[in-house]
């Protein structure tokens, strides 16, 4: 059985790693903006439609499956491999 003192450090460290992430995926699209609006001008044959269509499909099956399986690891969190875990 955890601890307290464990879960509530766990719980930190996913709130903060959360924080961090959606700071970072809104400044990204803060960014971004302007180059998604010149290239969906520039998009004559529907490319970036069916790229971006394509791209939504294989992450939701895949998030899926990574929420059945999911175990919470402060190890594997840290690991700088963690990323390449769908490569094993």
């Amino acid at each position: 059985m955890q601890t307290l003192a464990v879960d509530i450090a766990a719980t930190f460290v996913d709130d903060a790693t959360a924080l961090v992430t959606g700071l970072g995926r809104a400044l990204l699209r803060f960014a971004m903006t302007p180059i998604d609006r010149i290239a969906n001008a520039c998009d004559i044959a529907g490319v970036l439609a069916e790229r971006r269509a394509t791209f939504r499909m294989w992450h939701s099956s895949r998030a899926r499956a990574r929420q059945e399986g999911r175990r919470f690891s402060l190890l594997r969190r840290l690991s700088p491999f963690r990323h390449l875990t769908h490569l094993t």
